[in-house]
């Protein structure tokens, strides 16, 4: 299944570093969050990934373009009045990934719906390109096709100032709004599985995911949540930040499944 991330968002609360990059590309262990959120997917297998760029895309683009070269022992052979470069040996993950342009202003809903052709009449998943988390994705999934529904959410029960979730004993979800600072219910941790026929929810580029299309997938019954009770950290400021580089610095990661030296902060 192909993996939808966002990553087109201003991330004006970390402006620190988000002036000069997006935010999904801000490093923690030395990796751009976004790369994160993939590793995670692909420990599950999930390695077709589409990234809704906006704000400064073209820093995704390049980063993306130089990966293999940055990742690999090359030979750069100039003699000759030649350009060859011979790879030895690369560390590159086995990855495809469409980097599509899905406007400077455009919002959540909009973001999607502008990579339908890239997704085409099947079944994908979806999520931010802020936030990492243990999540079981082969649980998700499974939770998602033993219930029919359109869309399932991945829910946490934290303190947060998220998207606020009314979820009912079947672990439907009765309904949705925005994030109120003041709530200590359920939240919107994204980490989502979504039927083709999502895209029918969404108009234009005005449209806030989060807003019109879920509040109307809850009240047809047609967004479901899978209740993780385990970590979920999203990175909003600088504070986040150092909690996600500590605990990477320190080898325990929740969210890190897979082998790879972390350099030191």
């Amino acid at each position: 299944m192909k993996v939808v991330l966002l990553a087109g968002g201003f991330g004006t609360r970390i402006s620190e570093e988000s002036q000069f990059k997006p935010k999904p590309m801000i490093e923690i262990g030395g990796m751009p969050i976004l790369w994160h959120i993939m590793k995670e997917y692909a420990t599950f297998g999930h390695t077709d990934f589409i990234i809704c760029a906006g704000y400064k895309q073209e820093y995704i683009k390049e980063w993306f373009a130089n990966y293999f070269l940055h990742n690999s022992d090359v030979t750069f052979d100039f003699r000759d009045n030649k350009n060859d470069m011979t790879v030895h040996r690369s560390d590159c993950e086995p990855w495809r990934v469409t980097v599509v342009d899905t406007g400077y202003n455009t919002m959540t809903g909009g973001r999607i719906k502008r990579i339908q052709k890239y997704v085409g009449n099947e079944p994908f998943f979806m999520t931010y390109g802020d936030g990492v988390c243990d999540v079981n994705i082969d649980k998700l999934l499974d939770f998602h096709k033993t219930h029919g529904k359109l869309a399932t959410l991945t829910a946490v029960k934290i303190a947060q100032d998220k998207g606020i979730l009314d979820i009912g004993g079947d672990n439907a979800v009765k309904s949705f709004r925005e994030k109120n600072i003041s709530d200590g219910a359920p939240i919107n941790a994204g980490y989502m599985v979504l039927e083709p026929e999502i895209f029918d929810y969404i108009d234009g580029d005005e449209c806030v995911f989060e807003r019109a299309p879920l509040e109307s997938l809850a009240r047809k019954g047609q967004l479901m949540s899978y209740i993780h009770t385990g970590f979920w950290q999203c990175m909003d400021n600088a504070r986040e930040r150092e909690k996600l580089e500590k605990l990477l610095a320190a080898g325990i990661a929740p969210w890190k499944r897979w082998d790879r030296e972390v350099p030191k902060p």
